[in-house]
C-alpha cells in the first residue's frame, strides 16, 4: 500500500512537472523575442533565468521518471538519489545566473542603454501570467521532495523576476529613467542567489551523507542505551538517501546472557520501534548489529 501511494505521488509529480516545463519553455521563447525587441537587460536576464529554469525543470522531470524505477540488485535504493542530484544541478544553475546577472547589471548602471517600456511591460505581464499558472500547478506537490521543491522555487523566482520587469517598465514609461532596467536586473539577482545557496547547501548536506537535520545522535545513543539489556552503543551512523528517506546503523552491545535467553529478537524490535517513533525524524530504515559484551573486547571500534 505504501509503495502504491508513493507511486501515485511520483506519477502526479511527473504530470505537474511536464505542464510546468511546457509553460516555462513557452515563456522563455516569448522573453527572448521581447528582450531583442525592447533592448531590455532585465528581460534578457529573466530570459536567461527562464533558460536555466527550463533546463532545471527538464532535470526535475527526468529525476521524477527515474525515481519511479524499482530497486535492483545493482541499485538497491533504485534511483531515489536522482532527486537530490537534480536539485543540486538546478540550484547551481540558478546561482550562476544570479551572479552573472548582478555583474552585468552593475556594468549597465554606468552606461544604460535605451529601453522600450511598452514592449517590456507587455512581455513582463506575459511572463508573470505564465509563471503564476506554473506555480499553481506545482504548488500542491512542492513538499514531496527536494526535486519538487527546487522546481517550485525556480518558478517562484521567475514570477518575482517578471514583477521586477513590470515595475521597471512602469518606471521607465513614467520617468524615462533607463537605469530602472538595470536596477530590476539587480533585484532579480538578489532574489535568485540566496535561495539558490540555501538549496545547494541542503542538497550538499545530503550528498555528504551528513546526519539528517533535526536528528540528535547523542540523544539517539542515550535513548538506545536506556533499553533493557543494552550496555553500550557504538559505530552509530545516520544519513539520508533522499527526501523523507533517512537511514541509521549502529552496533549494540548487550549482556551475554541475552543470547542464552534468546531475547535478542525482542530487543531488535524495540530498537527499531524506538528510532521509528521516538524522535522528531522518523527512521523507518534502521540496521542494528547486536553484539555480546564479550565480543566488544575483540572488536576494533571506529566512527561514533
Amino acid at each position: 500500500m505504501g509503495h502504491d501511494h508513493s507511486h501515485d505521488h511520483a506519477h502526479t509529480n511527473r504530470t505537474r512537472l511536464a505542464w510546468a516545463l511546457g509553460i516555462t519553455a513557452s515563456i522563455l521563447v516569448a522573453e527572448v523575442i521581447g528582450a531583442i525587441m525592447t533592448n531590455s537587460l532585465a528581460l534578457l536576464v529573466d530570459a536567461a533565468h527562464m533558460l536555466t529554469d527550463t533546463a532545471g525543470l527538464l532535470l526535475a522531470l527526468t529525476a521524477a521518471n527515474l525515481i519511479m524505477r524499482k530497486p535492483t540488485m545493482k541499485r538497491t535504493w533504485g534511483f531515489r538519489r536522482a532527486e537530490v542530484l537534480s536539485a543540486t544541478l538546478q540550484s547551481a544553475l540558478l546561482l550562476a545566473v544570479g551572479i552573472y546577472a548582478a555583474v552585468d547589471a552593475v556594468q549597465r548602471l554606468f552606461d544604460p542603454p535605451e529601453v522600450q517600456p511598452t514592449g517590456l511591460l507587455i512581455f513582463g505581464f506575459v511572463g508573470l501570467a505564465g509563471n503564476i499558472i506554473a506555480m499553481i500547478i506545482i504548488s500542491g506537490q512542492r513538499g514531496q521532495n527536494l526535486n519538487m521543491r527546487a522546481a517550485f522555487l525556480e518558478v517562484v523566482n521567475d514570477a518575482l523576476g517578471s514583477v521586477a520587469v513590470i515595475i521597471a517598465a512602469v518606471v521607465i514609461s513614467l520617468t524615462g529613467w533607463m537605469r530602472a532596467d538595470s536596477v530590476a536586473a539587480l533585484l532579480i539577482s538578489a532574489l535568485i542567489v540566496p535561495r539558490a545557496v540555501a538549496l545547494l547547501k541542503e542538497t550538499t548536506h545530503i550528498l555528504l551523507e551528513s546526519t539528517p537535520r533535526g536528528l540528535d545522535l547523542n540523544a539517539v545513543r542515550s535513548h538506545l542505551e536506556e533499553q533493557p539489556g543494552v550496555l553500550a552503543v557504538h559505530d552509530l551512523h545516520a544519513s539520508q538517501i533522499a527526501s523523507n528517506l533517512p537511514v541509521l546503523t549502529a552496533h549494540v552491545v548487550v549482556k551475554d546472557d541475552m543470547f542464552d535467553a534468546d531475547a535478542t529478537g525482542g530487543l531488535l524490535r524495540n530498537l527499531q520501534q524506538c528510532v521509528a517513533a521516538h524522535f522528531e525524524v522518523s527512521i523507518e530504515h534502521s540496521t542494528f548489529q547486536i553484539e555480546p559484551e564479550s565480543h566488544r573486547l575483540t572488536e576494533h571500534h571506529s566512527g561514533c
